[in-house]
């Protein structure tokens, strides 16, 4: 198996939405994403509401706007913001990430923020991600955790076809809260299964 070359930027083009690399002026809008109460939750970036609801500190928000400045400098995973084609604003963004090299495999992740939600643009996010993965780098395997409070994600995630493999019972806790984490995966044969 050959390694996969990351430096490749791509610009994936889809009916609702266009995937592209990160744009210096794209950092204070992924900021203001993460600075989202509902993000943070769902992402399990924060333990509780009271956390998900303090503002992110200066020092971290300069660290988060270093982060989205280096994405496209990156060989080792692909960050791609999420263009809505209607409004021209970036809603979010896809990621390949934790690439292993001996199965062809990545984790793959999404956020969507406040504006992008509802419209369906994550979805077609994930297809052409997925697509441009099997397809393009020839993955063998994408996966992905979710966890049980976030349903709407998880319908995405089956309606595009990843295959739940397992699950982490109760491994998460939020608001003193325990939930559970859910193992997603799509192999290269489940994608051209559904073609």
């Amino acid at each position: 198996m050959s390694k996969i070359d990351f430096t490749t930027k791509p610009v994936l083009e889809g009916e609702k939405v266009l995937l592209r690399p990160f744009q210096n002026e794209d950092g204070p809008v992924m900021l203001e994403f993460m600075n989202d109460s509902e993000v943070r939750h769902f992402t399990g970036s924060d333990s509780c509401d009271e956390d998900a609801n303090t503002p992110i500190s200066e020092e971290e928000s300069e660290q988060i706007l270093e982060w989205y400045r280096t994405r496209n400098e990156k060989a080792d995973r692909l960050d791609l913001a999420i263009v809505d084609k209607a409004s021209q604003c970036v809603v979010g963004e896809v990621v390949f990430n934790e690439y292993d090299e001996d199965i062809q495999a990545v984790n793959f992740r999404i956020l969507i923020g406040e504006g992008g939600r509802g419209k369906g643009l994550g979805t077609e996010a994930t297809e052409l991600f997925i697509q441009y993965g099997f397809e393009k780098l020839g993955l063998l395997r994408i996966e992905l955790d979710v966890y049980s409070f976030n349903p709407r994600a998880e319908a995405v995630y089956q309606k595009v076809g990843f295959v739940l493999e397992g699950i982490k019972r109760k491994n998460f806790i939020y608001n003193g809260e325990f939930f559970d984490t859910k193992l997603y995966a799509m192999l290269q044969s489940d994608y051209q299964n559904r073609k």
